[in-house]
């Protein structure tokens, strides 16, 4: 929901404070990484039964995977490589901390409630997988929702406020998870009508669209004069193809074949005179008799 009505909101809001992150030297790493840090003590603490120490702890945790996106934005990093960190660890949190309500309801409660958290794990796990799926078939409608994680996390911080609180909330969360788990295969489902794409359709789309935006320097196919001669062309036919003048080109080669002619010419010339000289009783034959 956070995603798709108020991200603009969000982010010009977050966009300042990534700045001054920036400028201390705070990478988007580094929070991602707190951010785990932050998630795994919560999940700690809520275990050992301080649900009101979590709600601070667990807000801390929010605050830094709400700015770890506009650090890297502001700091002109922002990659393939960050994105999935963030989302490897954002995965990591969500299953550290419901194994920590688990192990809190295992020892505070009897029965079958620690399977709560575990199948609050599941659904949530669900819907992050339809996303990732859906954008790596290039498959659109797989965003939005009742319950992603920026909800999940509210909704749970309300739960920690009192230990009476946190099954019906659990409840809550497990039922609106399974209704956008719902929703977001109806969508993927309906805009994923036709044939199966696989991976490399998916890639060479993106490569078209990303070849059509932008702008082409030079209309048709360019062909140099060392592929049209390799491939037999004459001079008229290149210059038909290519569309530029051929006249320097042919003067070259006209004067580089009158040129190699001469050479031949010079060279013949010297080897006549040179067989007329070595003829036997020549004048310049050895052992001739010369006239006194």
């Amino acid at each position: 929901m956070f995603d798709g009505r108020w991200r603009e909101a969000v982010d010009r809001t977050t966009g300042p404070a990534g700045r001054v992150l920036v400028r201390h030297g705070i990478t988007a790493d580094v929070l991602t990484a707190s951010g785990l840090v932050f998630s795994v003590a919560t999940a700690a603490v809520v275990a050992s039964g301080h649900l009101l120490i979590g709600v601070p702890l667990l807000a801390l945790t929010g605050f830094h995977d709400l700015l770890d996106g506009p650090v890297a934005k502001a700091a002109g990093v922002a990659s393939v490589r960050g994105a999935f960190f963030d989302s490897v660890a954002d995965r990591v949190s969500d299953a550290v901390l419901m194994c920590g309500v688990a192990w809190y309801l295992a020892s505070a409660r009897e029965g079958h409630l620690v399977l709560l958290p575990l199948a609050v794990l599941g659904v949530t796990s669900l819907i992050s997988y339809q996303r990732a799926k859906a954008e790596s078939l290039g498959v659109p409608g797989a965003k939005g929702g009742l319950m992603e994680r920026a909800e999940r996390m509210v909704l749970l911080g309300a739960g920690f406020l009192a230990s009476w609180l946190l099954v019906p909330v659990l409840w809550v969360l497990l039922g609106l998870s399974f209704v956008t788990a719902a929703g977001r295969f109806v969508r993927v489902w309906k805009a994923a009508e036709g044939p199966a794409r696989t991976a490399s359709d998916v890639w060479a789309s993106r490569r078209t669209d990303e070849g059509a935006a932008r702008p082409r320097w030079r209309q048709g196919r360019v062909e140099s004069r060392w592929r049209a001669w390799r491939q037999g062309l004459r001079p008229g036919q290149m210059a038909g193809r290519t569309g530029e003048p051929v006249g320097r080109w042919r003067a070259r080669r006209q004067e580089a074949l009158a040129s190699r002619s001469g050479r031949a010419r010079r060279a013949r010339t010297s080897e006549r005179q040179s067989g007329r000289g070595s003829r036997p009783g020549g004048p310049g034959a050895p052992g001739g008799r010369r006239r006194g």
